[in-house]
């Protein structure tokens, strides 16, 4: 049967242009369809956005305190700009997918993408239906901000994270259901500009998905910056009615009413699946997620599946390295699946958090025996010369292979050492492998090496 393309990628976010250029590579006749901005969630509403608007904070965070560099100034917020330029960056950056795409040979159809059949999609774009086929077709249509049902997002005081990146005005007061990366993220960025910034969140700890020593350094940092913590902490109930949100908090003592001008929902996501007529292809789903094997490839022999929709940690870097494991396994390929156990983890407070590996407490219930070793950055020279010496990092071993399980960093700029830690836990680094490891002095990366040698009685400068 003759057909339009041999791929059809579906979404044009970390995941979608990066399988379609990496097929494109490979000698196949592509085509992305996107039913809004090129680059997906992560570059319009998501990773790149939050950056902009993060460095605006830090820049402001530098500003306030310059005088312990020797300087003097006097900054004034101008929120309206703040914005644009977190916009302006955005829109920098889909042109620059589009010039890619383009450059790889890439049709682009703008429209929303339903399944006709196993090979086939219906692209709908101003009432015009258009109908395309394909030997293969990747599902990559990302996901979007989900709602509590005490909390219903209204887009106007109860909001998710894409309103957040683009309100009108800065509101006085705010509270975040969620201290996920998003949540945390909003909740320093919010805290920094001068809004009364409340965290509320249902499990024991903030950011739960980390090492217990980061969240409870992260926790430290917030509530010395004025954030107010809320663990162990339910929303029951929003009143919108009024000038203020009334938000009803379940707590551990008794129930409290926080008011708050803006509520954020940042409680997770929902995949984009429910509009893509999947019933006509015959893909299978499980609890709202698109089923797949280890290389993307649902139970229908020709479609797959990557990012955000299937159950897979929902980070960009992770949907773009799936997106090149399932392309190249169309291309027939030798390649090997993704270790999930090893996926860096980044979350841009301040101080920054970065993660991979196999945490403490994980690493304690599969059965290793460990030994650990935490670096300060209190000890670190080029901490204190830069005036952060907030945060530490810390190093876990099997203690019978010596091999690094995993590593958890909280600091300024720990999310840019990460990936040298990704790439020795994948060759199957041992602790005295990293201590022989010459680090550059003065730099925030010597603190993998220090720490290494906590763990081994073999520190020198802690």
């Amino acid at each position: 049967m003759n057909t339009d393309y041999d791929l059809i990628v579906i979404g044009s976010g970390p995941g979608g242009y990066v399988a379609a250029i990496r097929a494109s590579q490979l000698g196949m006749k592509v085509a992305v369809v996107e039913s809004d901005l090129l680059g997906g969630i992560c570059l319009n509403w998501g990773c790149i956005p939050t950056k902009a608007l993060l460095k605006s904070a830090q820049a402001l965070q530098y500003a306030k305190h310059a005088a312990d560099y020797g300087i003097s100034c006097n900054p004034q917020i101008d929120f309206e700009k703040i914005i644009l330029r977190s916009r302006n960056i955005s829109a920098t950056i889909s042109k620059g997918i589009e010039f890619l795409l383009k450059k790889n040979n890439i049709d682009i159809i703008n429209g929303f993408a339903s399944f006709s059949a196993a090979n086939t999609i219906k692209v709908d774009a101003n009432n015009e239906k258009r109908e395309f086929s394909a030997k293969h077709i990747i599902i990559a249509t990302g996901a979007r901000s989900r709602s509590l049902a005490s909390a219903m997002i209204d887009g106007e005081k109860i909001i998710g994270y894409r309103q957040a990146l683009s309100l009108a005005k800065q509101p006085k007061s705010m509270l975040i259901i969620g201290s996920g990366a998003i949540g945390c993220e909003l909740a320093y960025f919010y805290n920094s500009i001068g809004t009364q910034v409340t965290l509320v969140e249902f499990l024991p700890a903030i950011v739960p998905n980390e090492d217990d020593d980061i969240s409870t350094q992260l926790s430290r940092s917030f509530r010395k910056n004025g954030i107010k913590v809320m663990v162990d902490s339910s929303v029951e109930s929003v009143d919108t009615n009024g000038d203020v949100c009334k938000v009803t908090i379940k707590t551990k003592k008794g129930t409290e009413i926080v008011e708050a001008e803006t509520v954020l929902s940042a409680v997770g996501i929902t995949p984009n699946i429910e509009n893509l007529n999947l019933e006509k292809s015959g893909v299978e789903t499980e609890k709202g997620k698109i089923k797949v094997n280890e290389f993307y490839q649902t139970n229908v022999e020709n479609i797959y599946a990557i990012g955000d929709v299937i159950a897979t940690p929902a980070l960009a870097h992770v949907a773009s390295a799936e997106a090149i494991v399932c392309v190249e396994k169309i291309a027939k390929m030798d390649v090997k699946p993704i270790n999930y156990k090893n996926i860096p983890a980044c979350i841009y407070t301040s101080p920054e958090i970065a993660s991979a590996g196999l945490t403490e407490k994980r690493a304690i219930a599969e059965g290793y025996k460990i030994k650990t070793g935490k670096f300060p950055f209190t000890a670190s020279g080029k901490a204190t010369a830069t005036g952060e010496r907030e945060g530490f990092v810390k190093l876990i071993f099997d203690a019978e292979t010596d091999k690094l399980l995993g590593a958890h960093c909280i600091g300024a700029n720990v999310t840019e050492i990460i990936a040298g830690i990704v790439t020795a836990i994948n060759l199957g680094a041992k602790g005295h492998d990293i201590i022989k490891s010459i680090h550059p002095h003065p730099t925030i990366s010597e603190a993998i090496m220090e720490a290494a040698a906590v763990a081994y009685g073999e520190a020198v400068n802690v």
